[in-house]
């Protein structure tokens, strides 16, 4: 029981400082930490009386509605248990969905700082889409990206110009600076390579987190892809990892 009880509280602490560090250190608040922070607290209140939960449940199983209750209330923990599982091998796998030898790179945007700089998300995507390029001298870019009210620039711009700095040919880049959303990226970032006439089979450049996501958005589009994705720092991939989890049901329901 003591061992059981210190390792949920070790557990929960541990969770909620992962969860809490992007608060911390950029004031990133979502629906990914605060569910963290509230599943963290869980555990260590869990670990604190885990002797008062179990009575209490032991109490609540001798009573038949009780025991239909609690019946209930597991299956449906189990089903969400599994639902995850699935949603996070989903997520996972599909940053080994490797791309085609030069084929066309759509850098996906995320925000954009007042003073034009990328953020920590959007440098870790122009440095994968850097690699790649750069490995592949005769691929073509397309960086996406519009301007929100609170950005200096739009994604595109920020990332066109990160991406000439680093020694890419402007000639290689397409930007597509009107998207405000991961459908309109894909979308108006296709209408490009028809209108261009370049090559078809793309690559796919955001997080690991996004390209299950960004991938599904781009085969409704009747599109063949592959991924490039970019390391996010480990003390954000907790926070988005799961605030993905929710955005994939939205996804799948549209």
């Amino acid at each position: 029981m003591l061992i059981l009880m210190f390792i949920l509280i070790v557990i929960g602490l541990g969770e909620l400082v992962w969860f809490c560090m992007p608060i911390a250190m950029y004031r990133i608040i979502n629906v990914g930490n605060l569910s963290g922070i509230i599943l963290s607290l869980a555990l260590i209140f869990s670990g604190v009386f885990l002797k008062q939960i179990i009575g209490f449940f032991r109490n609540v199983w001798k009573i038949h509605i009780g025991k239909t209750v609690l019946s209930v209330l597991l299956g449906i923990v189990v089903l969400g248990l599994i639902f995850v599982l699935v949603e996070s091998v989903l997520i996972i796998r599909a940053n080994y969905n490797h791309p085609d030898e030069n084929a066309t790179v759509v850098v996906l945007g995320c925000k954009v700082k007042r003073n034009c700089q990328p953020t920590l998300t959007l440098r870790e995507r122009i440095d994968a889409a850097y690699d790649y390029l750069l490995e592949h001298p005769d691929a073509i870019c397309i960086v996406s990206g519009g301007k929100g009210s609170d950005e200096g620039i739009s994604e595109a711009e920020c990332m066109y110009r990160e991406l000439v700095e680093k020694g890419i040919g402007k000639e290689r880049i397409y930007k597509e600076d009107k998207s405000t959303s991961t459908r309109e990226n894909i979308a108006f970032s296709k209408e490009i390579i028809e209108r261009e006439g370049l090559n078809p089979k793309i690559a796919i450049v955001t997080n690991e987190f996004h390209e299950y996501r960004a991938g599904q958005i781009a085969k409704a589009a009747g599109m063949e892809y592959g991924a490039i994705p970019g390391k996010t720092a480990w003390w954000l991939l907790a926070t988005y990892f799961v605030r993905e989890l929710y955005g994939l049901p939205y996804e799948w329901l549209l």
